[in-house]
């Protein structure tokens, strides 16, 4: 599209050029690598002087730090710097007044939206880049082990299925930006989606699980498991619950199943027994896909209602 390559290349200079951009990256890169050391320097305890076992250098993103892993930190606070480059790249330049300076020039509408968009996802996709490889070298250093070709292939799609998760928040924010033109207003709406998808959406399927399933002082086998599977299914309504299962999967191959329960009968026990080994590639990647598919999905219906409300917004200059 003519002129996307404009915006793109002004919403990088703008999001470079940033002091809270910096700032977060800065403060994120930190946690990081705190939290790598603290686990690459308990894995080399651990296992000095054994053999090492498979996928070993994978432990560096899953096993915990002092308080979280990797996994589980980019899940909860990924959504941050989505939120913080999205929250006001509209009603910014709208109140500035140079979104009609803009317009006028020969520069399509749908042009802006697309430019900004995809500006963001270079802009995670170079950041997400940057800490992983970071943590990979430290890694090599901490360790010692040269991750295998199935163990980069791994960290790929967990750097692709991050990226597509930090892009939604992204386009959250963009579009309360575009509904909003108070830029406070908008970071506001945008917080409480995610404090609501974060917190309230596993305490309310905590709570319908108890409902549905009965008294606690009632649980039999059957009934604990089907409240477990009544709050696994209300908290894949959440991004958050879909990113950290699918990583999870991804990155820990002795992970069969994203559910938290299961009923283990006679046949259960046999098959259990028989692939009782490290998932292969292709097997957690079906395992992933229905995530993944769901995650863009809401990626880009958002992205879709965000286009349709900028398009028959009326643009003034201020």
């Amino acid at each position: 599209m003519k002129g996307i390559k404009a915006i793109i290349k002004k919403e990088l200079s703008d999001h470079f050029s940033s002091y809270r951009l910096i700032i977060i990256f800065a403060l994120i890169t930190m946690v990081s690598l705190i939290t790598v050391y603290m686990v690459g320097l308990n894995i080399r305890h651990e296992l000095k002087g054994i053999a090492k076992p498979r996928f070993v250098f994978l432990m560096l993103f899953t096993s915990p730090g002092a308080m979280f892993s990797l996994v589980q930190f980019v899940a909860f606070f990924g959504p941050l710097v989505g939120l913080i480059l999205g929250f006001d790249g509209i009603n910014r330049e709208r109140n500035q007044g140079t979104l009609s300076k803009l317009l006028s020039q020969p520069i399509y509408r749908d042009v802006v939206i697309n430019g900004k968009f995809l500006a963001g996802v270079i802009l995670i996709a170079v950041m997400m880049a940057s800490i992983v490889l970071v943590i990979a070298g430290l890694g090599l250093l901490l360790v010692g082990i040269v991750p295998g070709l199935e163990e980069c292939l791994r960290m790929g799609i967990y750097l692709f299925l991050s990226i597509i998760y930090i892009a939604f928040w992204l386009e959250v924010a963009l579009f309360f930006s575009i509904l909003f033109r108070n830029t406070a207003t908008s970071a506001l709406a945008a917080l409480a989606i995610w404090i609501f998808f974060s917190f309230f959406i596993s305490l309310g399927a905590s709570v319908l699980g108890n409902t549905l399933a009965g008294s606690a002082e009632t649980d039999t086998t059957e009934s604990l498991v089907r409240k477990a599977e009544i709050v696994k299914a209300i908290s894949l309504l959440s991004p958050m619950e879909l990113y950290s299962d699918a990583t999870t999967l991804i990155i820990d191959p002795r992970r069969k199943s994203a559910r938290s329960v299961i009923a283990v009968g006679p046949m259960e026990q046999i098959s259990m027994s028989r692939f009782s080994g490290p998932l292969a590639l292709s097997q957690s990647i079906m395992v992933v896909a229905p995530h993944l598919i769901f995650l863009t999905a809401l990626t880009l219906v958002c992205f879709a209602v965000s286009f349709a409300v900028f398009m028959r917004q009326e643009i003034r200059s201020v």
